[in-house]
């Protein structure tokens, strides 16, 4: 196995020790360097390890990112989970059955064609030999390579792999143990920041002795811009912030733009083309086009961002439900000019996130003030209102798409634009630390211009720029807009939600016009398989919603992408009806993406996937004050209610043959989509602009 074929993380993390132990109470321990946000994958890492071993998974312990102890591997992000960090520990497992068999094969004098494994002890035509996994690792040397060693289990031997195994965190979450917000620590302090209205805002006068003199105020911090206190208890500090926050004056911000999507849809600056096929401009026939635009979106984590740390003797340590525990060492590495080694984070769960949030950030808000009081744990939890007006952003998009049609009725040209704010601005990126506070303070760390991310990384605002249908000549482009006052960041499928909704609608517009079914003239485009017969599950299994007469103001539609072009496939049927608003009535999904390690894992995340796209789809838009977010709580920033849930059907179609490939955010854009094309059939036009709400309607229709 070459290098260059073996995933990632184990190509910085190679060895077998590097990934697990074994433990003398007869556990196996893995050691991933992922991150357990809600979605299931260290349960089903967990799965992977206990099938290459052949013990049971209750045998089986499991530790997400920690630098004190796990492999980096960066981020949880982009569905990378188990493409990268499950057959990263695949290949560790299989190495480390195949080196203790080679080592019980030698203790008995035999060959280890003529072991098994049965619940990770050794036997011999069936006898039990006295021997097991732990009292050979106890010798075995597993500080080697996993490549040199590892041949991973055909999939018909996988017994573990493949089935439902119930979420292994499920209990503790119930009650809540785990959670950052949940930590208590002897001698703890409470800390609460007071933000800048504006990543621009410079703070001119507060009066500090009047803080530190607040009741239950410990110590009250300011560096540069940035100000904090830390109480004895949680409702001190949050009571002397808002005394703070009332008295301070700060310095007017940058200006901003009236309406931030138009000046996002008006950008003139540099395109960069990601893919150039054929000549798109040198094609003739029937031209139509489309231009769509997504609002700025929020997080909307249903709970707030956390962090615990404690200074102690020149070291920093963190109790973050960052998304990168790496990256974000990193990063107060470099705001605090301490080498890695003096710094420790520890990821403990929060809400469940959906891409770049307020993690990172309260973990440095948690850090300053704890640095003010050496020796003492701080605890800082934001408010909502923090987590709405400071957390980064989802980005604004304006997507324009291009089609070129010939007189055989195929699509002979495709061209598409994405005109965006910056989605890749994680802590690390771009060569900054890209922690709200740190711009912010007496030597601060501006946030540079964004690089965007790469499209061999998949992308960013070109995410799903490309149409993933046969078309001889088409074109993927992004241009960032960067001179916006918005911190934006990574948010679930990234560019991929509003360019499949730009594909996949121009798709249905131009069907219709050649007065072609929808679903047969996609696949008049497609030449992969996979892809095709996601299509068609997803129809068959909405035979009754095609099929029914769809009534006065009700439409059904269908969307399709295949994630990132390189991940799980995705088709979406959506029936709605329209009233004095917007209703989904019923959704059916078809994924497939490849090896499935835990079908009910899979079917939660899509899920998952769908209500939060018809939520996108429909309800959800930042609405902003100057340069700061005008956003305070739920009442501001209605999203999808339990009320409203559709029934929701997700079929899977599982290729154990085939790699896994990503499937979190695969839903996204084909749900939009088919929501969009939906209600096409049933107002009689394509609503460009989202959220799909009754101004977007009635400005369409006039």
């Amino acid at each position: 196995m070459s290098a260059k074929t073996l995933p990632l993380p184990l190509q910085t993390a190679p060895l077998v020790s590097d990934w697990l132990r074994f433990g003398p109470d007869r556990r196996v321990t893995v050691l991933s360097g992922r991150v357990e946000l809600g979605q299931g994958n260290m349960t089903a890492i967990l799965q992977i390890a206990a099938d290459e071993l052949d013990v049971d998974p209750a045998d089986v312990a499991i530790i997400g990112a920690d630098t004190t102890q796990t492999p980096n591997e960066g981020f949880t992000s982009s569905s990378l989970s188990i493409a990268h960090g499950g057959m990263s520990v695949r290949l560790a497992a299989s190495a480390a059955r195949h080196l203790l068999l080679a080592e019980a094969a030698k203790l008995l004098q035999s060959s280890p064609d003529q072991l098994t494994i049965e619940a990770g002890r050794i036997m011999r035509g069936g006898v039990d030999t006295d021997l097991d996994l732990w009292k050979l690792a106890e010798t075995v040397d597993l500080q080697v390579e996993a490549a040199a060693h590892a041949d991973p289990k055909p999939p018909d031997a996988r017994r573990v792999v493949g089935t439902s195994l119930p979420r292994i965190d499920l209990e503790s979450r119930i009650t809540g143990q785990p959670f950052v917000h949940d930590l208590v620590f002897d001698g703890m302090l409470f800390g609460r920041p007071v933000h800048p209205p504006a990543l621009s805002s410079r703070l001119v006068e507060l009066d500090m002795a009047g803080l530190r003199a607040r009741p239950g105020v410990v110590e009250a911090v300011r560096d540069g811009s940035f100000v904090g206190v830390v109480a004895t208890s949680e409702p001190e500090a949050i009571a002397a912030a808002s005394w703070a926050k009332n008295r301070v004056v700060y310095a007017p911000p940058a200006a901003s733009p009236d309406d931030a999507i138009a000046a996002i849809a008006a950008s003139t600056g540099e395109i960069e083309v990601v893919h150039d096929e054929g000549d798109v401009e040198a094609v003739d026939g029937r031209r139509f086009e489309t231009r769509i635009s997504r609002p700025y979106l929020s997080h909307g984590s249903i709970g707030p961002s956390a962090a615990v740390a404690l200074w102690q003797d020149g070291r920093l340590r963190v109790w973050s439900q960052s998304q990168g525990a790496y990256p974000l060492r990193a990063a107060l590495g470099a705001v605090f000019d301490l080498p890695p080694e003096n710094i420790e984070v520890m990821h403990r769960p929060g809400a469940g996130c959906y891409g770049h949030n307020g993690a990172d950030d309260v973990a440095l808000d948690a850090a300053l003030l704890a640095r003010a009081v050496p020796g003492r744990p701080v605890k800082v939890v934001w408010s909502r209102a923090d987590e709405f007006r400071y957390a980064p952003l989802g980005p604004g998009m304006s997507v324009s798409a291009k089609a070129v049609v010939g007189e055989d009725k195929r699509i002979a040209a495709m061209d598409v634009l994405a005109n965006s704010a910056p989605h890749g601005n994680r802590p690390g990126r771009n060569g900054a630390p890209n922690l709200r506070a740190s711009a912010y303070l007496e030597k601060p760390f501006p946030v540079p211009r964004s690089a965007d991310i790469p499209a061999a990384n998949g992308g960013g605002a070109d995410r799903n720029s490309v149409p993933y249908y046969t078309i001889p000549n088409k074109r993927g482009a992004k241009r960032l807009v960067h001179d916006l006052p918005y911190r934006t960041s990574s948010m679930r499928a990234l560019g991929g939600f509003a360019n499949v909704y730009a594909i996949e609608t121009l798709m249905d517009e131009i069907a219709r016009d050649l007065d072609e079914d929808p679903v047969a003239f996609r696949l008049r485009h497609l030449d992969d398989p996979r892809a095709v017969a996601v299509i068609e599950n997803a129809v068959a299994a909405s035979k009754d919603i095609i099929e029914a007469k769809p009534g006065e103001g009700a439409g059904w539609g269908i969307g399709f992408a295949r994630y990132k072009n390189t991940a799980s496939y995705c088709a979406v049927v959506a029936r709605i009806e329209v009233d004095e608003t917007i209703r989904v009535t019923h959704v059916r999904a078809t994924v497939d993406c490849g090896e499935v390690i835990n079908p009910d894992g899979v079917i939660n995340q899509t899920e998952g996937g769908i209500l939060q796209a018809i939520s996108w789809t429909l309800k959800e838009a930042v609405t902003f004050e100057g340069p700061g977010v005008a956003i305070e709580g739920w009442s501001d920033y209605p999203i999808l209610t339990f009320s409203e849930v559709p029934d929701v059907r997700v079929s899977l179609i599982p290729r154990p043959d085939q790699a896994p490939l990503g499937c979190a955010e695969a839903a996204q854009g084909p749900v939009a989509a088919a929501i969009g094309n939906a209600l096409r059939m049933a107002i009689g036009v394509h609503v460009k602009a989202m959220p799909l709400n009754r101004d977007a309607i009635m400005a369409a229709l006039l």
